[in-house]
């Protein structure tokens, strides 16, 4: 029996349907964009962290240390006001264009799939650049404070100012989660796994170098230029481990 020519039709519609949605899944992360398509270079791209209703701008650094970065957290210029509450930190904020932050609840998305790997980038005022890599990362669900696991430091000049900060929740003005009785965000004007209180500051408040005025409230990596020097530039990024 000859099919009718509206049945054909559907049929084939059907199987090109379902050859497409079988082709076009969605990159969870930059490492997933690079596989797509190895011939791209740096430069903003939509992510899905936690399936179809997730889709988030992000940076894609496809060439430091071989490349597949996602950039959860950039500084660079000063641009954006980090001292934000806890809202904002866990929903995210800022522009993948310049400087911004992913959003705590992205980053735990990310690494509860997938075990990844750290990187650190960072540069001073007078263009000295470094980095710190970590071959650990993830971080924990909003119920148990967005806690930080990070381990198998990796020193590319930059020293380690971050393991002092492993297992610590995150911390912001109007959420006080660190162990210490200073209220660590208030103190140093920015928003970290603070532990009593840090070694680290990356989103504290942006100044230019050296400073004398209020300690450690600056963008600070201590372990390569000390409390008091606010960085030009720093960006976290991390990549699934091979």
């Amino acid at each position: 029996m000859e099919m009718p020519p509206w049945v054909l039709l559907m049929l084939i519609l059907l199987a090109s349907g379902m050859k497409t949605c079988k082709g076009a899944s969605l990159p969870v992360d930059c490492s997933d964009i690079h596989h797509q398509d190895k011939n791209l270079t740096n430069g903003v791209f939509t992510i899905y962290p936690n399936g179809s209703t997730s889709a988030v701008q992000v940076y894609c650094d496809l060439e430091s240390e071989g490349g597949r970065w996602t950039v959860f957290q950039k500084r660079m210029d000063g641009s954006v006001n980090f001292y934000r509450g806890w809202d904002q930190y866990k929903l995210g904020f800022g522009n993948a264009f310049g400087e911004y932050w992913l959003g705590l609840e992205n980053i735990h998305q990310l690494t509860r799939q997938k075990k990844y790997e750290l990187l650190v980038d960072m540069e001073d005022f007078e263009g000295n650049k470094t980095f710190a890599r970590y071959s650990a990362f993830s971080v924990d669900n909003e119920c148990d404070g967005y806690a930080l696991n990070v381990s198998g430091f990796h020193n590319g000049g930059a020293g380690d100012s971050l393991s002092a900060h492993n297992g610590r929740n995150f911390t912001i003005f109007d959420k006080d989660q660190d162990s210490s009785t200073k209220y660590c965000a208030r103190v140093h004007m920015g928003a970290f796994w603070y532990d009593k209180c840090q070694l680290t500051n990356p989103n504290g408040i942006y100044r230019w170098g050296a400073y004398d005025s209020r300690y450690g409230i600056g963008v600070s990596w201590h372990t390569w230029k000390g409390h008091n020097y606010s960085l030009k530039s720093i960006s976290m990024k991390i990549r699934p481990v091979n």
